[in-house]
Order: structure tokens, then C-alpha cells, then sequence
């Protein structure tokens, strides 16, 4: 027992887990997070950047984009072009790993868009080779044990990933939300499945945006209720891929004895998830009722079939029919009774001039007079506090914000928070041992501890990166254990910690 004691240990000295952020520390879009252990890397995401944030083009990273790649794998946490959009770039023999429903509806986008895209096209193939997993059913890559863990997200079937390499744990959220229908349960995921851990890798999408749209979701589709018993004929814009959403609608639609209309790609996304989602699949939200099935469009001739006794149904009886923002929707809206409703339920950057983001055929098809019904598919702040309270780390990384100085604001009273810029990492321990650097924050009554480092430089570079308390007075700590009984120790002022990389 003492020497299989002692080789862990030993394997933890000489081989920290190294939690590097290659891209996503001051953007939005295209994050690309790497956790390394003894030679083995795992990365998190590989997706496109958004328009109108920052640029920096194909990354070249060794272990993912070339080199030596029997030890590396991607695990992706959904299919939101920008966490999965540029894999096609990468080489064939990468391992990745994602939900197996996600991935279908992944392919069944990439199925209607590669006559248009060369990249959806080459998504095509290489979801081919993408291997899935189970939420709540850890599995091993090298040294990593990693839990997918689902998460209530804009996207369906998205995940938040428990890794421990080398004793040390780490929670990398991935973009989820807690306003959504299937939140409810993450409290007891987390205590089931997770635990406390040492490190969060926080997606903060919302700290610059405190007006941000929280509204649940189950309080947005009452609106839509009593907006669709108000108004006889509706056009509701939304993401195809917004399983949730669509299914909301759905109930709404039933429930005021709307009929609910769809094309054959939307619908082939809904009927994916009732027929594949073991984890949903009894809820009454994924389901269809017998008597109230959606109405299928039919294309022929060019154009969605619209003939008298279609038009006299729907006159009589009214409709919610989900649109996208292309001509071939706008002619068949023209030609359908009734005095429509249109409604926004997508972010409303896609309408605005002003915008980056902007998508003229999408203002256009809204046009003006629309109703904007939406909330967002990120977590609030409180929530984020939440579920650190849940997780317990030492400190918090965050990726995926535009700011995450304000998210160090926000959190720094309770959480070391450590900024990173793209390409910066850092490499702690699980615990201490002979001859580690004990690296701690004191603000007030407060004492936080980081990490344990190898080096004096690691343990340095760490705290100089670390925002903790509510004064420039917070100190900081590195303690040397010699051994057992003997220790040397430096400390000063965290704000006058100043190291390069």
C-alpha cells in the first residue's frame, strides 16, 4: 500500500493538470479550452467565431489542428456553430466525442444546407466519425475521467463536462441556462453526479448584458398562449434547432386550437427528439398528442401547397406556423388567409441595423410591426452564484464573456476569480505535498487557497491573475513545504503581484 501510495503521489508532483484556454477568454464565440495530463489532451469545443466580436482566425494548436494526435480527443458541448462548426478543419483521426441526439440534429442541419455549404457538406462526413456518450454515464480517456452532464440549454441535448485528470477536478459548464423547462433538476445532478470540485470553467455570455432576458421558459410560452387566443393567425420566427421552443409553441398552439405548422426539416428535428431522447422522452413536453398533430407542409412546384380547402381550414380555425426568414415562406404567407401576427422569438440583434449581426432577409421577412417574445439560452448572474455554491471550487475561470473583468467584479466578494487572456494557462495539483508552493488569497476574514504549484513561478503567475475581495488590500500567500515540519513563506498585496508569463 505505501508504494503504490507513494507512486501516485510522485505521478502528482511530476505531472500537474495543465488547464490551458486557447480561445474564449475575452469572446463570445469559438471557444477552445485544452486540459493536458502526462502527455494525454482533452479539448472542449472547436467552433466558428461570432460576427462582429473578435477575429483570430483558424487556430493552430499542436495535439488538436496537427502533430501527434494519438493522445488527444475533442469533446463537444453542443451544436451551436460556434462550439461545432469549424471540425471539418480538423484532421480525420481525432477522436470526438458528443450527445448523441445533438448529433443527430446536427446532421440533419448540415443534411439541409450542404447544397449551399461546402462546410456543411464536409459536416456531413465528419459527423460520421463522431462517437457519442451518455449524460450521467462517466467514461475514460487516458488518465481523464470525464461526466457529461446535461444541461438546459437554447440547444438540445448540450452538456457541462465533470473532468478529473491527476486527483484534480474541473467543471467546464459549457453554455446552459436555469430558466428553462428541464432546469429544475440540476441541483440534485450536481450533488449526484458531481460534487465539489476543484475549478469551474464558466461560460459568461450575460455579465454584460444585466437586462439580459431571464424570463422562464414556461412563463414565455403562457404568453404565447394568450397571444395566440388573441390573435387568429400567427408567424413565429425561431431557430429550428430551439427544441424547446418549438415545443412550447406546439402546446401553445394545441391549447388554444390553433393548427401548428411545420415543414418537413423542423419537423424531422421534433420527431428526432421524441424518438431517440431516453432521458426526456416520457415527458408530456417532447410528445405529440394523437389528435392534434402538426401539419406538415407539402412542396411541390417550387412552393409550399396552399390549396382552397387548406386555406379554409386554416381560416376557420386559425394557425401558428413556424417561419424562416426566406422566400419561400414569405410567398406561402401571402398566399394564407387572416391578418397575421408576426413574432420575433430569436434574438433581436438579427433585426437591428445597428447590429453586426445584422440579417437583412430576416428584418425584412419579420418586417416591423412584430411582437418580440424570447428569452435567453444563458444563465443569469444569480443563477451562475448558485451554482458555484453547489460546486465549491477554489476559483473560477471564466470563458465564453466579452468581459470577463466585470465577471470578476461580480463574483470576486466570494470566489477567487483568475483572468486569463487566450493561450494562457495554469497548472495546479490536487493537494500539497514535500516541496509544493501553496498559493492562497486573504481578503479580510477570508482565506481562500487557489491551488498547490510546482514552481514559485506557477504559483506567482497564478495569483497575479487572481481577482479575490472587495479592496486593493487583499493579500496573497505562497507557502513552501520543505517537509513535514518546516515551511517558508511570502506574502504581500495582490495588487502589486506583477509577473509575465
Amino acid at each position: 500500500m505505501a508504494i503504490i501510495r507513494k507512486s501516485a503521489v510522485s505521478e502528482r508532483i511530476n505531472n500537474p493538470l495543465n488547464i490551458k484556454i486557447h480561445r474564449g477568454t475575452h469572446q463570445i464565440g469559438g471557444c477552445v479550452t485544452e486540459y493536458e495530463y502526462n502527455g494525454w489532451h482533452l479539448f472542449v469545443d472547436y467552433g466558428e467565431e461570432l460576427p462582429g466580436g473578435p477575429k483570430s482566425g483558424d487556430l493552430q494548436v499542436e495535439g488538436l489542428t496537427h502533430g501527434d494526435l494519438s493522445k488527444s480527443a475533442l469533446l463537444i458541448t453542443h451544436y451551436h456553430g460556434d462550439h461545432i462548426g469549424s471540425i471539418p478543419k480538423l484532421p480525420k483521426e481525432l477522436p470526438i466525442f458528443m450527445g448523441s441526439v445533438g448529433r443527430e440534429i446536427q446532421r440533419l442541419l448540415s443534411n439541409r444546407l450542404k447544397s449551399i455549404s461546402t462546410t456543411h457538406k464536409e459536416m456531413l462526413f465528419r459527423l460520421e466519425d463522431v462517437r457519442t456518450f451518455e449524460a450521467g454515464k462517466s467514461f475514460a480517456f487516458g488518465p481523464f475521467t470525464i461526466m457529461p452532464i446535461v444541461m438546459d440549454h437554447s440547444a438540445f441535448d448540450a452538456y457541462a463536462f465533470r473532468i478529473e485528470g491527476g486527483g484534480v477536478i474541473a467543471f467546464h459548464t459549457g453554455d446552459f441556462r436555469t430558466h428553462g423547462f428541464r432546469s429544475k433538476k440540476l441541483p440534485e445532478v450536481i450533488k449526484k453526479y458531481v460534487g465539489e470540485v476543484n475549478y469551474v470553467v464558466c461560460e459568461g455570455t450575460n455579465v454584460s448584458r444585466p437586462t439580459a432576458a431571464s424570463l422562464p421558459e414556461h412563463e414565455l410560452q403562457k404568453q404565447f398562449k394568450k397571444a395566440f387566443a388573441e390573435h387568429k393567425s400567427n408567424i413565429v420566427y425561431v431557430s429550428s434547432t430551439n427544441v424547446d421552443r418549438l415545443f412550447a409553441l406546439y402546446h401553445a398552439a394545441v391549447a388554444t386550437g390553433r393548427k401548428f405548422i411545420v415543414d418537413n426539416y423542423q419537423m424531422s428535428i421534433m420527431k428526432e427528439v421524441i424518438k431517440r431522447d431516453s432521458l426526456w422522452g416520457k415527458s408530456k413536453l417532447y410528445n405529440f398528442k394523437e389528435e392534434s398533430m402538426p401539419i406538415v407542409l407539402q412542396f411541390e412546384e417550387g412552393e409550399f401547397r396552399a390549396n382552397d380547402k387548406f386555406k379554409w381550414l386554416l381560416d376557420q380555425v386559425g394557425y401558428v406556423l413556424i417561419a424562416r426568414a426566406n422566400p419561400l415562406f414569405d410567398d406561402f404567407i401571402e398566399r394564407i388567409p387572416g391578418e397575421k401576427q408576426k413574432y420575433l422569438s430569436m434574438w433581436k440583434g438579427y433585426v437591428d441595423p445597428k447590429n453586426e449581426a445584422y440579417n437583412e432577409s430576416m428584418a425584412s421577412s419579420v418586417g416591423k410591426d412584430f411582437l418580440y417574445m424570447h428569452t435567453s439560452g444563458h444563465c443569469d448572474m444569480d443563477s451562475l452564484n448558485e451554482l458555484f455554491q453547489m460546486l465549491y471550487p477554489r476559483a473560477i475561470i471564466p470563458i465564453h464573456t466579452d468581459n470577463p473583468e466585470a465577471f470578476a467584479q461580480l463574483f470576486r466578494k466570494e470566489w477567487p476569480i483568475i483572468v486569463l487572456n487566450d493561450g494562457d494557462s495554469m497548472s495546479p495539483f490536487t493537494d500539497s505535498y514535500v516541496d509544493s508552493k501553496y498559493a492562497m488569497v486573504v481578503s479580510g476574514r477570508k482565506k481562500k487557497c487557489i491551488g498547490y504549484f510546482k514552481s514559485d513561478e506557477q504559483a506567482r503567475f497564478a495569483l497575479a491573475h487572481t481577482v479575490f475581495g472587495s479592496t486593493n488590500k487583499t493579500r496573497y500567500e505562497i507557502i513552501e513545504e520543505e517537509d513535514m515540519a518546516d515551511y517558508k513563506s511570502e506574502e504581500g498585496f495582490l495588487s502589486s503581484l506583477k509577473v509575465t508569463k
